[in-house]
């Protein structure tokens, strides 16, 4: 299941992550810390900041760099309108998807196997 469970979270942590930035901006540590609390124990923090580095080159976030207690500034991110509508239209997909795959899933639990 962890491998089936990665392939399906690479097409769809852009989305999870902008979210998680629709609530409040945050550094890297943060939203993978947060990642994990919402069940994604597996998540490698690398991948995140990977996916940060994409969606600010895209342009669905804004950067500051805020002064650490330890080490260098960190870059904070926060959705910007761009992003906004980004996540409106991941949602709009994942509605389409969820319930289409929701239509395959069989109804009686006999027909589960």
């Amino acid at each position: 299941m962890a491998s089936q469970m990665t392939e399906m979270l690479k097409g769809t942590l852009e989305g999870v992550v902008l979210a998680i930035l629709s609530t409040q901006p945050a550094y890297g540590y943060e939203i993978t810390a947060r990642l994990r609390e919402q069940g994604f124990t597996d998540l490698v923090e690398g991948t995140v900041y990977a996916l940060l580095i994409r969606i600010e080159q895209r342009g669905f976030v804004d950067v500051e760099k805020v002064p650490s207690e330890k080490g260098p500034p960190r870059k904070v991110y926060s959705l910007n309108a761009r992003g906004e509508d980004q996540l409106a239209e991941f949602w709009r997909t994942w509605g389409f998807l969820s319930d289409r795959i929701e239509h395959l899933r069989p109804t009686h639990p006999e027909e589960e196997n």
